[in-house]
């Protein structure tokens, strides 16, 4: 080897030598270690499981709000719904009174106060109404007596009892498949059946009581003997008196018959101790006794010319 060749040997060692005492190490080169974020696998584990809960957690909560918006927002209609109802119950009860009052037809009935009525019949509020009224009568009833000094009597409305009788006594046994203005025909068939057997049954206590009952009616005298029957067939026995129209009323005003027929029992010394009927023009002017009783009418009771041309045409 040549002395040059020795002499850079002698350089690089003694180079070599300097880094190791400069650095510290045994290689004597520095380099540079990447950083990064270790993690055991139960720690992993932990983080996900908090990551999942809080996930969940979130969705609960937009679940749980959405049910209350929508909770809120149903509410709010129930509320609307309650308020529209409310209105059209009590118009409708308002407007019922006045059209009794003034003898309304029944194409004059707004069709709002048509579904109520037949609604009071279905869910039994007519049923209950009826109910009480004939108790209220039978306990008035209960606390006077007839006199035997002069002639007491109980008015009872014969259009009344003639209408409240069905067609058909088996009605009550049909299902509501037939309809009349959007509802059904049959329950107002029921609720004059039970009509008639209240009706029957309170004439028949009332007799058994001792009063004396006499029946005023709006139709033709012409038509006596054929209502005679009809009412003996129905069970309507044993009353002191039955009052139909002469054709020289039939013009008259039914407020002003009834009014002058009630007029002419007093001029003749009988005393009128109540008078019972569902129809304002026998409950209304002179005449009228100590009490009178007015028995529930929903407004179908004023459609049933309507219903039997119904019935016919289908």
């Amino acid at each position: 080897m040549s002395a040059y060749g020795h002499q850079m040997e002698r350089d690089f060692s003694a180079q070599s030598l300097l880094s190791r005492e400069d650095t510290g190490t045994e290689m004597g080169s520095s380099y540079v270690v990447e950083s990064g974020f270790y993690m055991t696998s139960f720690a992993a584990t932990i983080f996900i499981a908090a990551l999942v809960t809080v996930g969940v957690l979130l969705i609960t909560l937009l679940v749980a709000l959405a049910v209350m918006l929508q909770s809120c927002e149903s509410r709010s209609k129930g509320v609307v719904e309650i308020e529209k109802v409310s209105y059209s119950y009590h118009y409708c009860k308002i407007f019922s009174l006045h059209g009794e009052l003034n003898s309304l037809e029944a194409a004059k009935v707004p069709p709002v106060c048509r579904s109520l009525a037949i609604q009071y019949i279905k869910g039994g509020e007519y049923a209950r109404d009826l109910k009480i009224t004939m108790q209220m009568i039978e306990s008035f009833l209960d606390t006077v007596s007839p006199s035997h000094e002069h002639l007491d009597v109980v008015l009872m409305d014969l259009d009344d009892i003639l209408a409240s009788y069905p067609r058909n006594s088996n009605r009550l046994m049909h299902q509501f498949n037939q309809y009349v203005f959007g509802k059904t025909i049959d329950c107002i068939e029921d609720a004059k059946y039970l009509k008639h057997l209240l009706t029957l049954d309170l004439y028949k206590k009332l007799q058994s009581r001792g009063w004396p009952l006499i029946l005023l009616s709006r139709k033709r005298e012409k038509q006596k003997n054929v209502t005679i029957e009809h009412l003996n067939s129905l069970g309507y026995t044993g009353w002191s008196s039955l009052i139909m129209r002469l054709d020289s009323d039939m013009e008259m005003d039914t407020r002003k018959y009834f009014s002058r027929q009630r007029a002419a029992m007093k001029k003749e010394g009988t005393q009128i101790i109540s008078v019972i009927s569902s129809q304002m023009d026998a409950l209304t002017g002179s005449s009228l006794g100590r009490r009178v009783f007015k028995l529930p009418n929903p407004l179908y009771y004023n459609f049933e010319n309507h219903v039997e041309s119904w019935k016919l045409s289908h």
